[in-house]
Formats: structure tokens, sequence, C-alpha cells
């Protein structure tokens, strides 16, 4: 069993429901039986939008804290903060990337005869970051336009400040419709703030949660 390092707190309610579906995961029946993990809760990780170079420098500290630690492998519920994966790996850790574990599980629907068409729900940053990995997996990615990106920043925002009200779960429900109406057969929940507001039940297609990928990976890997 290997000691979890996890890099925390991007946000904290997001990072809290990580840990919780980890221990759901685990096949334990005794305390002994769960993952050692050790984490830096840390929200003042600047922001990832508005400053990426310091959010970058403050994620590479963090990898190298929980190296000291005694963590043996990294993992990081922020799908955003993986554009600066090169400064965390720069600790000398396996990092498990939840871009490329969630992509490959969206890839995998094609296994099946499944869409080729995945619906991509992400912050500007994420969505980028799934665009490329997706495309480079042979499979075309559909995103929200101008507008849609706008709404759904502002969910995370809102969901981030602690509403997770019927209304807000309406608006991230009617983004998801649209890019199944646009051809999406299956959805990626490239942001851990989602599962806080829609789940599989809420939509007519497969809905692929990175935090949920992300979860088992850690489980598979450590346990």
């Amino acid at each position: 069993m290997k000691t979890l390092g996890i890099l925390g707190g991007m946000g904290p309610a997001a990072t809290v429901a990580f840990l919780d579906r980890l221990l759901a995961l685990t096949p334990a029946r005794e305390d002994e039986d769960h993952i050692r993990v050790v984490m830096d809760m840390n929200p003042r990780v600047p922001n990832r939008h508005r400053d990426p170079p310091g959010a970058k420098e403050e994620l590479g500290a963090m990898a190298a804290r929980l190296k000291v630690m005694g963590a043996e492998i990294l993992a990081m519920p922020c799908n955003t903060a993986h554009a600066h994966a090169d400064a965390i790996r720069a600790a000398g850790l396996p990092f498990l990337d939840m871009i490329a574990l969630t992509a490959a599980e969206a890839a995998g629907q094609l296994a099946d005869g499944g869409p080729r068409r995945i619906g991509v729900l992400a912050t500007p940053g994420g969505q980028d970051l799934y665009v490329a990995e997706l495309e480079r997996r042979g499979l075309t990615p559909v995103v929200p336009e101008v507008g849609g990106r706008r709404a759904f920043l502002d969910l995370v925002f809102q969901v981030k400040a602690g509403d997770v009200g019927p209304e807000r779960r309406a608006e991230m429900r009617a983004l998801a419709q649209a890019l199944i109406d646009d051809g999406a057969g299956a959805l990626i929940a490239g942001c851990t703030e989602i599962p806080l507001l829609m789940g599989p039940a809420d939509v007519a297609v497969p809905l692929i949660d990175s935090a949920e990928t992300l979860a088992r990976a850690c489980v598979r890997e450590c346990a």
C-alpha cells in the first residue's frame, strides 16, 4: 500500500467530496485497509485563471512538501490546475493525471461502439486541456458557445461560494443538455465542482466524472 499525497483546496468543497469518494471506493473492511493520505488543503493557491505563474510556483512547492511528508504518489482534484502538471512532476513522484485518465475513459466508450463526439464541461483552462487530449485520441470535443462558457464559470464560482441549490442545479443541467443537443453522445464533467450540482441520473448520456475517475485511479495505484 502506497501513501497518497493530495494537492487540495481548489476548491475546498470539491476536495472534501473527492476524499469522500476515495473512501467509498476503497475496498476496506477495517481502518487498516484504507489508503494513507497526506494532504495540503491549500485554498491560497493563486487563482489559476488570473495568475498562472503564481499558481505554478505554489503547486510545485506543494508537491515538494507532500514528498517530504511521505507521499509516494500525487493526485490533484482540480482539472484547471493540471496546466501546471510539469511543476508537480518536478517533485520526482508519480502524478496521476486526471485529464489523461478522464479522456482515456471517454475513449473507452468507443470500445462499445460509443460516441465519437464528447461534450466537455470545464473552465476555460480545463476545456483547453481536454480539447487537446481528446483530439490527440481521435475524439471530437463538443464545447459550449461563448455565452455558455461564461455561464459555466459563473456557476463554478457560485458553487465555491456555497450555492448548490435547485436553481444552480437546473442551470448546470441546461448547460449539459445544450451539449447533448449539439451532438455529444457522452459528457465529461471536467470540473470537480460539477458533481456537487449534477450526477449521471441528471443527463440522458453517459457522464464521465473526472473526480470519480481520479479517485478510482488512486485506489488502483495505492490500495
